[in-house]
């Protein structure tokens, strides 16, 4: 929205104004002055006092040009015609209201000032030729022609610079709002990632200890091993939390630590083994996939481990990984029913939810479902983009 509201005069701004007002003046008074003294022989008291003191009024009536546009005006172009040094005023106040861009108003005071002009030969009657005539109304038309359209440049240019203005703004409100969004994104995924991480660590833990709670037939060295598994999983736990917490209170140039990738799944599935789980892992996959392929698999793997030590303890495990660049990457988490029954822990709900938008995001497909002898089946299938490919493009 474009608005006919100039921006605030500082004091230097209005000063240098008001002088150049005064200074257009000048050189019509000192001319008229020449004149009278080579026709006359003297000049009045008029030119002497009463001109400079109206052209006084009309340069401090310029100070509320822009609260009374019109009226100052109109009224500083109808006492210049009995003030030449008042003339720069009139140009002035022309020009200011010529920047509004007002059709009416432009014509109201250009016509003022064509009309008023002659005037001012009653006060200072210089004799002049007939033949020039026409030029007491030809020359304060083209003066005043030039006035309008210096104002209505300048306030065009006004116009300009405001529209870039709040182009400007808006273009920094809306980076600010992405920057917001962006961040709040990256919390919600840091969230995610703490959720996958804290339930996989926190589900063997408690698998251990229902291990302790329920068998009475374990040798100590057993019972050592399994209160070993359950301490250091804790502890690792408590990192991964401080861990994540601290990216979520750093600032947003410190950077993020790294993520896991399909090249630390064999840990994942060493930690599940030394958790009491009985898991085999059989990949074949040649080369090494994106990062965000590498993540998903990561952590598809995870999950399925996380839901096999909560639903099914003591069961066999059996993870497969095969896939090839330009194709698909192809995970398949498969348990067998449970073989011990412990008091399952507390499900959050939104392990397998938050896994599909996931895989959703990486442009995959999830299935997951139980199996005929009671087990459970988790598979899914990433993208593997052709490295080539991707260079190409």
């Amino acid at each position: 929205m474009i608005t006919d509201a100039a921006p605030r005069l500082g004091r230097w701004q209005q000063t240098w104004r008001l002088m150049a007002a005064a200074a257009v003046g000048v050189p019509l008074w000192l001319s008229i002055g020449a004149i009278q003294r080579g026709q006359e022989g003297e000049t009045g008291w008029w030119y002497v006092v009463g001109d400079p003191l109206l052209a006084l009024g009309c340069l401090t009536a310029l100070v509320w040009r822009r609260r009374f546009p019109l009226t100052v005006a109109v009224t500083v172009t109808i006492a210049s015609t009995a003030s030449a040094l008042a003339s720069g005023a009139a140009l002035v106040a022309l020009v200011s209201i010529s920047t509004r861009r007002r059709p009416v108003e432009i014509g109201i005071a250009a016509l003022t000032l064509v009309i008023a002009s002659p005037v001012i030969g009653g006060l200072y009657p210089v004799r002049t030729a007939p033949g020039l005539v026409w030029y007491q109304l030809a020359f304060p038309a083209l003066i005043a022609g030039i006035a309008v359209a210096t104002g209505m440049a300048i306030g065009a240019r006004r116009v300009e610079v405001r529209t870039l203005r709040d182009r400007a703004e808006s273009a920094e409100r809306e980076q600010s709002a992405r920057a917001a969004q962006a961040r709040a994104l990256e919390r919600n995924r840091i969230a995610r990632e703490m959720h996958d991480v804290l339930a996989h660590r926190i589900s063997l833990v408690a698998m251990q200890a229902g291990v302790l709670d329920h068998r009475r037939d374990l040798t100590a060295e057993e019972n050592r091993v399994l209160v070993r598994g359950i301490a250091d999983g804790s502890h690792q736990a408590l990192e991964e939390l401080r861990d994540v917490l601290g990216v979520l209170r750093a600032d947003p140039g410190r950077p993020e630590p790294p993520q896991p990738s399909l090249d630390r799944v064999p840990e994942l599935v060493d930690d599940a083994r030394a958790s009491g789980l009985d898991v085999t892992l059989t990949t074949t996959v040649p080369g090494t996939p994106p990062d965000v392929v590498g993540r998903t698999c990561y952590r598809i793997v995870q999950e399925g481990l996380t839901n096999a030590a909560k639903h099914a303890p003591g069961a066999h495990v059996h993870i497969t990984l095969a896939g090839t660049a330009g194709d698909t990457l192809d995970v398949a988490v498969r348990n067998a029913p449970a073989t011990t029954a412990i008091a399952p822990p507390p499900a959050s709900g939104f392990g397998l939810l938050g896994l599909c938008e996931r895989i959703t995001l990486a442009g995959g497909e999830l299935r997951h479902h139980p199996t005929p002898d009671n087990g459970y089946v988790l598979t899914a299938r990433l993208p593997w983009p052709n490295p080539t490919h991707e260079k190409r493009a």
